[in-house]
């Protein structure tokens, strides 16, 4: 951690799932403050308790700002000082955000652009920014709002001085707040079948420390203005559900489809097409680097890319698909996981 050494860390959102996930990640390095960035003083409280008994000798090192990204001048006063910023605030919730579009612009949207407008001014000197699979051929307000969320930070990265910016864009997290796995085990406990949208739906799976190495990843190596995607894994959601009833004693005969929620997609892509005309195959994770190109087109007539990359789109229907024993070992690998099955022991 010594690239993070005597540093201010500043997470928004940070409350978190992902919040939680760099806490615990970076608090015994020698980083010297994270400042906790986010609107709800109820679960700063919660969070504030819970790392003084965790981790007594350094819960000293977290700060916390009450603070809305979609007010400026809030970003800005809790910017001074700050050293680098990973940008998690956001309405992430499918439904939610179709029935309450706006609130998705507010947050997703004009949210991303004073925040990285507060960075810029005050000399912050790299911005991470995460979105999400469901950015790449967006089809609800979301993915929507999070692709234009990439589009900020793409903009911003061409006139943003010293600050770097750039983005991270992953599948679905494993038991992060408001995901189905959490949901499955609180029916499974109670009695209930556990429900399941379509059957043959996949979606790409990660666990919270995967997306905090794809997070640091890009703050290693990222160049202004990319977007870097990590090359996760998927598998089916009956497949997810069922591994889920293995380990939580459910019964598989008893799943319950209910069908698609508003706004879902059968599969999710991770890397568009037209993205991988110019990404770079960087191992475990593909680079895409901003088009830097100016805004004078005439001179497309005469000249243009005659070469393109010979990669095409990942998605979760073409990505490695997990069988029911993988995937059963990576939910049971889980922090969260773990801690539920003792609970069901005692």
């Amino acid at each position: 951690m010594s690239i993070f050494k005597n540093k201010v860390l500043m997470i928004t959102g940070g409350t978190g799932s992902f919040g939680n996930a760099v806490l615990n990640r970076f608090l015994p390095s020698d980083i010297a403050e994270i400042r906790i960035f986010s609107r709800d003083e109820k679960k700063q409280d919660d969070m504030r308790h819970e790392y003084q008994a965790k981790y007594p000798e350094y819960a000293n090192k977290i700060k916390f700002y009450i603070g809305d990204v979609r007010n400026l001048e809030s970003c800005r006063s809790a910017m001074y000082g700050v050293d680098y910023i990973f940008h998690a605030a956001a309405l992430k919730q499918v439904p939610s955000c179709e029935f309450f579009p706006m609130e998705a612009v507010k947050t997703n949207v004009i949210g991303t652009d004073n925040v990285l407008t507060a960075a810029i001014e005050a000399g912050v000197k790299c911005v991470i920014c995460l979105s999400t699979d469901k950015a790449a051929y967006p089809i609800n307000a979301m993915g929507i709002t999070k692709a234009i969320e990439e589009k900020i930070a793409v903009a911003k990265s061409r006139n943003s001085g010293n600050t770097r910016i750039c983005c991270t864009r992953y599948g679905n997290v494993m038991c992060s707040r408001g995901s189905v796995i959490p949901l499955w085990i609180d029916q499974i406990k109670q009695g209930l079948p556990i429900t399941i949208t379509e059957p043959s739906m996949t979606r790409f799976i990660m666990s919270l420390d995967e997306a905090v190495d794809l997070v640091l990843f890009a703050f290693e190596h990222g160049e202004n203005g990319d977007i870097l995607v990590q090359k996760a894994p998927a598998c089916t959601i009956k497949t997810q559900a069922e591994a889920v009833c293995e380990l939580f004693g459910g019964k598989k005969e008893d799943i319950r489809v209910i069908g698609i929620r508003h706004g879902e997609k059968l599969y999710e892509t991770l890397l568009t097409n037209e993205e991988c005309a110019k990404a770079v195959d960087m191992g475990n994770f593909f680079r895409v680097p901003a088009d830097n190109r100016g805004l004078n087109y005439d001179k497309y007539f005469t000249e243009g890319n005659v070469e393109r990359n010979t990669l095409t789109e990942f998605n979760s229907n073409n990505t490695k698909r997990l069988n029911l024993k993988e995937t059963k070992e990576k939910i049971a690998s889980l922090e969260y996981i773990q801690e539920e099955l003792k609970k069901m022991e005692k």
